[in-house]
C-alpha cells in the first residue's frame, strides 16, 4: 500500500508539473485534457525571431490553440522563462476564442482587446516583455488554459492572482517551448 501510494504522489507531482509550472489544475475529480499550441512565427523547439524579442521590435507572437473541450468558457495564457526563476514575459485572461474554445491571437495583439485581460509581467507592465536573456539560450514556455468559468481578473493581475482565479476550473492545457539566444 505504501508503494501504491508514493507512485501515486508522484504521478500526481507530474502532472501538475506538465501543466504548466503548476498554474492550474483539473477541475473537481477530473483530469486535465490535452491541447495543441502553435504559432506562425516558430516550431515547437525552435527558435524565436528577433522580431519578437527585446533585440528586435519586442512585438508579441502570433498564437494558435486547438483541441479545447467544447464546454471551455475561457482561455488564459502565461509565457515564463524557466532558465530565469521563472520570469514571467506575458499573462492573458479571458482571450476570445472561436467555437468550442480553439482560437488565436494574433502578431502584435499585446495591449489590444485580441490579447484578452493582460496581467503584469515580470517587468511590472501588463504587456508582452520579449525575450531579453542577459547571455546565452533561454526557454520560453507558452501554456495555453482552457477553463470552465472567466476568471475574475483586472488589468494587472499577478501571476499569483491567475493560479487563484483558475484553480479548480483548468479543463485542458497545452504548451509551446521556443528558445532564443544573445
Amino acid at each position: 500500500m505504501l508503494r501504491w501510494a508514493r507512485s501515486s504522489l508522484a504521478l500526481g507531482a507530474l502532472a501538475i508539473a506538465a501543466t504548466g509550472c503548476g498554474i492550474g489544475d483539473a477541475t473537481a475529480g477530473g483530469t486535465i485534457g490535452s491541447m495543441e499550441v502553435t504559432s506562425s512565427a516558430f516550431a515547437d523547439g525552435g527558435s524565436i525571431p528577433t522580431k519578437y524579442s527585446c533585440d528586435g521590435g519586442d512585438v508579441s507572437p502570433p498564437l494558435a490553440w486547438s483541441g479545447a473541450p467544447a464546454e471551455t468558457k475561457a482561455i488564459a495564457l502565461t509565457v515564463l522563462d524557466p532558465d530565469a526563476r521563472d520570469f514571467v514575459h506575458w499573462l492573458a485572461a479571458n482571450l476570445p476564442t472561436g467555437m468550442g474554445g480553439d482560437g488565436s491571437i494574433p502578431e502584435g495583439a499585446t495591449g489590444s482587446p485580441a490579447a484578452g485581460v493582460e496581467g503584469r509581467n515580470s517587468g511590472g507592465k501588463p504587456a508582452w516583455y520579449g525575450p531579453c536573456p542577459p547571455s546565452g539560450e533561454h526557454r520560453y514556455v507558452f501554456t495555453v488554459y482552457a477553463l470552465s468559468e472567466n476568471p475574475d481578473l483586472q488589468a494587472g493581475f499577478s501571476r499569483d492572482d491567475l493560479t487563484r482565479a483558475i484553480s479548480g476550473t483548468t479543463l485542458a492545457s497545452g504548451i509551446l517551448t521556443a528558445r532564443y539566444r544573445r
